[in-house]
């Protein structure tokens, strides 16, 4: 269990941000096996938050679940800026992701996933949007991505986004709890999918033409991917997977290629039966690694930061199940080769993990009272 050192209240008006609540609280110091970091609760008092993205003048913009988005700064939280689009918050849904465009800088430009609703339920719908300049409202909200096929349940949307240096987006679509659905090539659900940033289709896609399947489809076969990344380093497109019980994986994702989801699988069914087929078939991908049992990963980056030169390459995997971060350490081929799990229990269930302009890690706790967390190299933070 964290101790926390020191505890501040304050009031603290910001000139066009309006202050609701955040406490200042006191770092701690964590060792893990390579480097001691140190914890630092930026802001608490976010309602499930699932997303945080760094604004170039150094606030930071949090998504809540039930449909707000706030900018912190100063550890205070902002109103809920106006014009996010309505979300569908029953069970899993809501308000998801958030990232800025390449040029935000100049263009305020964001993008945005949620669970909207519409004809037979709801379903995953991202969205471009501007934010305004004095960051109160978002303008310009449009319509990108909507899944084609809305159903009654509320459970695995997907949702994460990740964009290319060309600017197009690739964005995680789950198979909303109907396992078949992710092998239906002319079906969203299941999928990774890209679209450039106005919602066309790119040229590189590799079901274009609709022909075998839908266009916008990247990739096929995913359960649940809340987790999706490039590797700076490489280019390279990454996603974790929510399995069943048991069975999360990591992908290395490639065009066109099937990932199994419900055919092969390491997991099994919430009642222990088996699922599909085994663990392998010709024609359907391997995970790069998978656990079981399950520590329901919220999210994924791959370092390349400058804080922690110990951990260049690992993939880092914010966990809800067991309230960790988990480090997977690679080879000089690529491979996984060791798993440090830190923060184990102590801090709540880790939605989203970013890593910042300054190399230091960002994270959101995915609870009523959640809170956004900064960990730094620690003063003479030596392993």
């Amino acid at each position: 269990m964290r101790s926390v050192l020191a505890l501040r209240f304050g009031m603290l008006l910001a000139t066009t941000y309006p202050v609701f609540a955040a406490p200042a609280i006191a770092a701690d110091t964590v060792q893990t096996k390579r480097v001691a970091v140190q914890v630092e609760t930026i802001a608490t008092g976010l309602e499930h938050p699932w997303a945080v993205a760094v604004l170039p003048d150094g606030g930071y913009l949090v998504t809540e679940k039930p449909g707000r988005m706030r900018i912190i700064r100063d550890g205070q939280l902002s109103a809920p800026i106006s014009g996010v689009p309505k979300v569908s918050s029953r069970s899993q849904g809501g308000l998801f992701d958030v990232e800025l465009a390449p040029d935000f800088a100049t263009s305020r430009t964001l993008y945005l996933t949620a669970a909207t609703s519409g004809d037979g339920g709801s379903g995953t719908e991202a969205f471009s949007a501007t934010l305004s300049p004095d960051g109160t409202a978002l303008e310009n909200v449009r319509s990108i991505f909507r899944m084609r096929k809305f159903t009654s349940g509320g459970i695995q949307y997907g949702a994460r986004i990740a964009i290319a240096k060309d600017g197009s987006l690739f964005i995680s679509i789950g198979d909303r709890g109907d396992r078949d659905r992710s092998q239906d090539w002319k079906d969203d659900a299941g999928t990774i999918i890209h679209i450039n940033a106005d919602g066309s289709i790119p040229a590189d896609n590799p079901f274009k033409d609709g022909a075998k399947a839908l266009p916008e489809i990247w990739s096929k076969g995913h359960r649940n991917p809340q987790g999706i990344t490039f590797d700076a380093a490489d280019g390279k497109l990454y996603t974790v997977e929510h399995g069943a019980r048991g069975g999360d994986e990591i992908n290395g994702i490639e065009p066109g290629k099937n990932y199994g989801w419900p055919v092969i699988t390491y997991g099994r069914d919430y009642s222990g039966a088996e699922i599909g087929e085994g663990t392998a078939k010709p024609g359907l991908e391997q995970p790069l690694y998978y656990w079981d049992p399950s520590i329901a990963p919220g999210a994924v980056a791959v370092y390349r930061g400058k804080m922690f030169p110990e951990w260049d390459g690992d993939f880092l995997v914010a966990a809800l199940k067991f309230q960790l971060l988990s480090r997977m350490q690679r080879d000089g081929s690529g491979a996984f080769v060791a798993e440090e799990r830190i923060f184990d229990g102590a801090y709540g269930r880790m939605r989203d993990i970013v890593v910042a302009p300054d190399g230091a890690l960002l994270i959101v706790t995915d609870e009523d009272d959640g809170a956004l967390l900064r960990i730094s190299r620690a003063p003479g933070g030596n392993g």
